[in-house]
């Protein structure tokens, strides 16, 4: 069995139809071996880094571009679901996502420049989506400054539980 046979077994049904029209459109290279254990790897890093926690420099780098929104943010008489900080260890990246996209509201309501937000989209992009975790409106709607501070207490704890 080859590399690429195995990849296609591993697939979910859906994706195995794009895989056979890959396959198709690369029998030149399947006759090479080394072809086939690149692309084995070259596939295999890319599924790695979908399902990556953020870094703590990330989290700090989400922390300083936080800093410099707070006066959009507090000025906002926006209402946001705002998840709390006692949060399960497996939803950790989806509450993350709750709050990403709470914040992009904001900047779009508060019509900030996106070079300003630029941080909190690519943030945003970088999470990857966690199974059987709470949807983001089941958490309580707060006012903007309630939903800053919480964001900064979970941040804050994430931090110090990377450190450690």
């Amino acid at each position: 069995m080859t590399a690429l046979q195995v990849i296609l077994l591993t697939l979910p049904r859906h994706q195995r139809a794009k895989s056979v029209q890959f396959q198709l459109t690369c029998n030149l290279c399947r006759g090479s071996h080394k072809t086939q254990v690149w692309l084995c790897f070259l596939i295999l890093s890319f599924l790695s880094t979908c399902h990556s926690a953020p870094s703590v420099s990330e989290i700090k780098d989400l922390r300083t571009s936080l800093s410099n929104l707070k006066l959009y943010i507090e000025r906002s008489t926006a209402i946001l679901y705002t998840p709390t900080v006692q949060f399960q260890d497996k939803c950790k990246n989806m509450i993350l996502r709750c709050y990403m996209l709470e914040l992009m509201v904001i900047l779009y309501e508060e019509e900030i420049p996106d070079s300003e937000g630029q941080f909190i989209y690519h943030f945003n992009q970088s999470l990857s989506p966690e199974i059987g975790c709470p949807p983001c409106e089941t958490y309580n709607p707060q006012n903007s400054e309630t939903f800053f501070k919480s964001l900064k207490n979970v941040l804050e704890k994430l931090l110090v539980e990377y450190e450690h």
